[in-house]
């Protein structure tokens, strides 16, 4: 990747990070850990590769994303408001009842958000139905979906993946975020999906294993992804809970709980730090 455009998505990313804090702060609940570990792909996806309108966020032609692991909505939150579907200080509302910004994604509510998610599970069922809408209709948008590795323990994430193989949706790009905790421990002790690889790849799916903090292994799968014609591709990517901040950093503490006044500020000055030290480079 270009050094500047790669300069670029880490100070976005540590951007999103801020705002992800900000937000579960602000709202005294929510989910960090996790958002913490997919917001560097997402904030690739939004800025690197998925088309899309701020200005009409239902425009048909565009491409959809759904994040299929929906309580880490504080990570797509924060990316679509550094994206401009609506203002930054929206953030601070998350959770707040009548607000824009809810606990989990709702489509009807919130600028950009292309699928209401948070039954694990049913997003990347959804994904699937998009993407056979597209090929049925002849459209050539593509369809992006972000899933946790606990989330794949459950059987619907395996019919729908059964289905994307059997319907050659290579319009189809999931990944699935391996942190490696989720809210009960990790997920070895509590339902081990693993290998993750070998099963994606025994559904008939084209698997890409990349480091989850690294933009240019992200770069290279999202490209590897477009050349891939007959099936769906999935993104298996190693990642770290609470990663940018360092006591959250793979501690399953942090799957749903908020920092408190202090912790508040000790992550938002850890973040401004690595934030310094990038825009510096």
């Amino acid at each position: 990747m270009d050094k500047t455009r790669k300069k670029e998505l880490e100070i976005l990313a540590l951007k999103a990070r801020m705002g992800i804090i900000e937000g579960v702060y602000n709202a005294k609940s929510g989910h960090p850990g996790g958002s913490l570990s997919c917001v560097d792909t997402l904030t690739y996806i939004y800025f690197n590769e998925i088309n899309v309108d701020t200005k009409n966020p239902k425009w048909e032609g565009r491409d959809r994303f759904v994040l299929s692991k929906g309580h880490c909505a504080p990570a797509l939150y924060s990316v679509l408001a550094l994206k401009g579907f609506f203002p930054i200080e929206e953030l601070k509302s998350l959770r707040k009842v009548g607000a824009m910004l809810q606990g989990h994604p709702d489509m009807k509510g919130t600028p950009g958000v292309d699928m209401s998610t948070g039954s694990l599970g049913q997003g990347i069922s959804a994904a699937c139905g998009m993407a056979l809408s597209a090929k049925l209709s002849n459209k050539d948008y593509k369809v992006f979906a972000m899933l946790g590795d606990g989330e794949i323990q459950e059987g619907q994430v395996w019919e729908a993946t059964m289905m994307a193989a059997h319907y050659k949706l290579d319009n189809l790009v999931a990944v699935v975020d391996n942190n490696g905790l989720q809210i009960d421990g990790r997920i070895d002790e509590v339902m081990s999906p693993n290998p993750i690889t070998d099963k994606f790849a025994a559904f008939g799916w084209h698997v890409i294993s990349i480091d989850a903090h690294n933009f240019d292994e992200i770069e290279a799968a999202f490209n590897e992804a477009k050349t891939v014609t007959g099936k769906p591709t999935v993104i298996v990517q190693k990642s770290f809970k609470g990663k940018g901040v360092s006591y959250m950093h793979d501690n399953v503490a942090w799957h749903g709980n908020a920092p408190s006044e202090e912790q508040y500020h000790i992550a938002m000055a850890e973040l401004n730090e690595a934030l310094e030290k990038v825009q510096a480079e």
